[in-house]
């Protein structure tokens, strides 16, 4: 029995609390996730590259075990995407994204709407497309945790990046629906908290005046 068996709700590490809904759920594109987050095509050029300039001046032989490594380096590239398709999920609700992600050790990544600064879409084509998740403020996750689900070269402030799904343009409506959603519900929250609150004491110079 495999870990994700065991899930109470699949892409989920619990049940949901009341009042919460399954908005959308989707994974990676195994294919496009190689290409995008794993430059595929651009490993498959370098190892053309050195082909041709094996059989030029080189040998066969040499352009022959160069191809047979670039083979091999692009089986594993596709191999670890396929993988990365197979144990990722990624959740919208209508309170939260969820990311249960990891290929050797299983993990959720759990980010609160109300907690969401923005998102930035980056279409590749086909109708498939990456959606960064930027948190406002400190987040405490880690580039390492969250790679190859990670925005790329935002090692100081990582972000999370929903990779390679499809119909990302209508993914992307649904969480920007959901936020705008939420987030004037916690504004009207904390504006009534404020509202309720005890005045402070005057000043000495307001108690003078």
């Amino acid at each position: 029995m495999r870990e994700h068996d065991i899930e109470p709700i699949r892409g989920l590490p619990g049940d949901l609390p009341p009042g919460e809904r399954i908005l959308w759920q989707g994974t990676p594109d195994a294919w496009v996730f190689a290409r995008s987050a794993l430059g595929a095509r651009w490993i498959g050029g370098y190892f053309a590259l050195l082909v041709g300039w094996a059989m030029v001046s080189g040998t066969p032989l040499g352009a022959l075990l160069t191809a047979g490594f670039g083979l091999l380096a692009m089986g594993l590239v596709y191999g670890f995407a396929l993988l990365v398709a197979r144990s990722t999920v990624y959740t919208i609700t209508n309170r939260r994204v969820v990311l249960r992600i990891g290929v050797a050790l299983s993990k959720c990544i759990n980010l609160p709407l109300v907690k969401l600064g923005s998102a930035d879409l980056r279409n590749l084509g086909a109708g498939f497309g990456d959606i960064a998740l930027v948190p406002q403020g400190s987040s405490m996750l880690g580039y390492a945790m969250l790679w190859p689900h990670a925005r790329p070269f935002r090692l100081a402030a990582p972000q999370p990046m929903l990779r390679a799904v499809p119909n990302a343009t209508e993914a992307a409506g649904i969480l920007a629906k959901a936020t705008a959603a939420i987030v004037p519900v916690q504004q009207r929250s904390e504006a009534a908290s404020t509202a309720n609150a005890p005045r402070p004491a005057l000043g000495a110079r307001e108690a003078i005046a």
